[in-house]
This record gives structure tokens, sequence and C-alpha cells, in this order.
């Protein structure tokens, strides 16, 4: 018999572990007795699987691994000493293998838990993406619905086309403004005004000139993050004219003349 090809073939591995039928088992005993280097390897193999358990204890219960080596304490040049004895094997076999199934459960277990958190994770993540493509769809479908009230809004005969020429050293600015007077609604232009500087936002007017009266319609808190710069504005006022600065955040209560960007008048009465 090649020993060590017997060695190298696992089934000692298997035989520690209770994973051999009751016929293979007494095979592998009947050998330990017969060649103390299958008996050494065994030993070996068990006390491997201790060390291993002790290791990755939570415990680390010094008392306990103590007690587990003294049980493991053999006379490897005597076997007839029966050290796997017929009047014993339960309890010794009952001792290893439940450590080494300990570990194979363990080992099952953290691999388990390890393939939920992936399904977890990967469920999460489909969900996430059919949570944005959805909003995506739905702000798809806003958009399609505010494209379609802006061209209802701008082809209405009735509506007053404003524009809004730069001012002074802003002469490169424009707006314009289109304002509907049956539902005081105005629809504000602004793709010619530069980005507001931080700490500043534009602030929209509507203007009498005899005397001139400003009156604020608010100001344009996200023109920055804005793609299209076109913005819904009421305007419940008697308009002559229109006009857009630049003020602190939060707005003026009278326009800064100083930041006056872009300007212009009602020419077109409403019928």
């Amino acid at each position: 018999m090649d020993i060590n090809a017997y060695i190298a073939s696992g089934i000692l591995e298997l035989y520690v572990a209770g994973a051999l039928s009751e016929n293979e088992n007494k095979e592998v005993y009947q050998l330990m007795r017969e060649h103390p280097e299958i008996l050494q390897e065994v030993l070996d193999i068990e006390a491997a699987i201790v060390k291993l358990t002790a290791a990755t204890s939570n415990n680390k219960n010094a008392g306990l691994l103590e007690t587990i080596k003294d049980k493991l304490t053999f006379n490897v040049s005597d076997v007839d000493t029966k050290v796997i004895s017929i009047a014993k094997p339960k309890y010794n076999w009952l001792t290893y293998t439940g450590w080494a199934a300990a570990i194979i459960i363990g080992a099952g277990l953290f691999w388990t838990l390890n393939q939920n958190k992936e399904l977890e994770s990967n469920l999460n993540t489909a969900e996430t993406e059919k949570a944005f493509l959805e909003e995506q769809i739905a702000n798809s479908r806003t958009e399609l619905a505010d494209s379609k009230k802006l061209l209802n809004f701008l082809r209405d005969k009735d509506i007053i086309s404003v524009p809004l020429g730069g001012q002074g050293e802003f002469a490169n600015t424009y707006a314009k403004v289109y304002w509907n007077k049956k539902d005081n609604s105005i629809y504000l232009d602004a793709q010619g005004l530069p980005e507001a500087p931080s700490g500043k936002v534009y602030q929209v007017w509507s203007l009498k000139l005899n005397p001139l009266t400003p009156t604020s319609l608010g100001t344009i808190d996200d023109f920055n993050s804005d793609d299209n710069k076109i913005f819904a504005i009421a305007n419940a006022n008697e308009s002559e004219a229109f006009g857009i600065t630049l003020e602190t955040e939060g707005g003026s209560d009278t326009p800064t003349m100083e930041q006056l960007y872009t300007l212009g008048l009602v020419t077109a009465p409403a019928p």
C-alpha cells in the first residue's frame, strides 16, 4: 500500500469531517491501527481544526483550549494503547468532528450571508435604477406638457411681446417678456443674461412711467440652474415697461439702477 498516496487522497480529511460511510470509517480506523503514519496524519488534521477553531473563536477561552489539547494527548509510538478504542469511539469522534462541523457550517453560513448581501445589493441597485428611470419618464412628461403649454401661450393672438434691450455697461444683454393681460401671466425669456454672480439674483420689475413707479415681480432664484432660462411670472399690474436688475440675494424693495441690465417699453396695447 502506498501510504503517501493514501494520505494525499483527501480521505483522511473526510474521515475527520464525518463525511465517510460506516464501512469507510472502519477501513480508515483499521489502517490507523496498522500504519502510524496514517494515525499521525489524522491527529495532525484534528489538531489543525482545533487550532483553527480556537483562532476564530470570539471568546478565545484558554481553559477550553487546554481541555481540548488534553483530549488530543496520544502516544503515537504505542498503537496498541487503542487511542481510538472500540469502547470510546463515539465520545472522541463527536468531540473532534463537532469542531470540524462547526467550521464547515460556519463557512457555509458566511458564504450564504455574503450571497444574501450581494443579492440585496443587486436588488437595491435595480430598485434605484427603476426609480431613476420612472423619475426621468415623469420629468419628460412634465417637460413635454410644459412645452405644449408654452407653445400654446406664445401662439395666442392676444400675447404682447416686449423686447428688453441691454442698458449701459450691460448693452450686450437682452431678454424678452411675453405678456397675456387676460390671465395676468408672463413668460420671461432671459437667455440673453449672464449667470448671476454668487450672492446675487436677478429681479424682475413692472414699471409705470408717469410718475416712475417700480413694482417687483419677484426674484429668479434658480436662474443659474435652469437650462431653458424661461420663467413663468404672475403680473396683475398695468405695466408700461419691464426691467431686470441684479440684486443681493433676497431681492430689493427698489431697483438698483446701477445694476439695471435690461429695459423695454410696452408698445403694443392689449385689446
